[in-house]
């Protein structure tokens, strides 16, 4: 028998009217591969004058994916990297040892819908250079009557642009009509589903609009099927071996590392730099705990 785990996602207001519903980490599921964070953010409709404003606030030890649905964002950051994202494109910013960015819908964009993720870099990785890489062109094609979209890694003899540091895959898959579809896995990987329109079924069990499916590992097909109208993000990957630490907006590989960012945000060391143009900072909350 296959692991088939339902995990439903934490829903939290980043205001503006904007909810988002927290698939990963959960107290079921920290992790699947080296994707350690994914919100599920809109669809939603802003009135004139509002959207999405985030401070600038600070990354250590992951790379944020931003997959963009509809609407448009501006990401802003230390580097002085400065680019509006639009649907069908993937932002990749590496934080290493440490990153600062801003996201802003742009003034004249009224919707929002996004898949907002976090992959961990592995140890030896962690303190990397910052980097940014912006992808408008991804690979795409058809399949069972459904709409293809390779995120991030390998599959079918596709690669995605992405810069990875683990074995990982991402696909989104449309089906405007519904029916079944039957996609080639790699044993060696766990995987999982959300829903980001729609819903599908796996054998018996019916999943609806965000309740995030977790597969596990040893699949090598997974058999679906989708209602119309659906949209479903598939993510995999190589199991992490240890879980990470993930504290605010920082990954670390001990409480140590953890502690250190923090204290250098809150110091304004130099390890993160201003973001042009960027008037609001945000600040964490109190620590949990202390360096060991």
């Amino acid at each position: 028998m296959h692991t088939l785990e339902r995990i439903q996602p934490r829903e939290a207001d980043l205001g503006e009217g904007l909810f988002v519903r927290r698939a990963l980490p959960t107290r079921q599921r920290r992790m699947v591969g080296a994707w350690c964070f994914l919100d599920h953010a809109g669809p939603v409709d802003f009135a004139p004058g509002g959207g999405m404003h985030v401070g600038a606030h600070p990354h250590t030890a992951l790379q944020t994916f931003t997959w963009l649905i509809e609407g448009e964002v501006l990401h802003r950051d230390s580097l002085g990297n400065e680019q509006v994202i639009r649907p069908g494109q993937v932002n990749l910013m590496t934080a290493g040892r440490g990153i600062v960015h801003t996201e802003d819908s742009l003034p004249e964009a009224r919707r929002l819908h996004a898949a907002q993720l976090w992959i961990a870099l592995p140890p030896e990785q962690a303190d990397c250079p910052p980097a940014f890489e912006h992808h408008p062109v991804l690979p795409h094609w058809k399949q069972d009557g459904c709409a293809l979209t390779l995120l991030a890694g390998r599959y079918a003899g596709l690669q995605a642009p992405a810069t990875l540091h683990t074995p990982l895959v991402g696909i989104d898959i449309q089906s405007g009509e519904g029916g079944a579809l039957s996609l080639p896995l790699d044993p060696a990987f766990e995987y999982a589903l959300l829903p980001l329109e729609g819903s599908l079924d796996i054998g018996a069990e019916h999943f609806a609009c965000d309740e995030f499916a977790y597969l596990g590992q040893g699949r090598d097909n997974l058999a679906v099927q989708l209602a119309p109208g659906s949209r479903v993000l598939l993510l995999g990957g190589e199991p992490f071996g240890e879980p990470v630490l993930m504290w605010w907006n920082f990954v670390g590989h001990s409480k140590a590392a953890i502690v250190q960012a923090q204290h250098d945000w809150e110091a304004g060391d130099a390890r993160f730099g201003p973001v042009p143009g960027s008037t609001r900072r945000l600040s964490p909350p109190p620590l949990p705990w202390a360096a060991d």
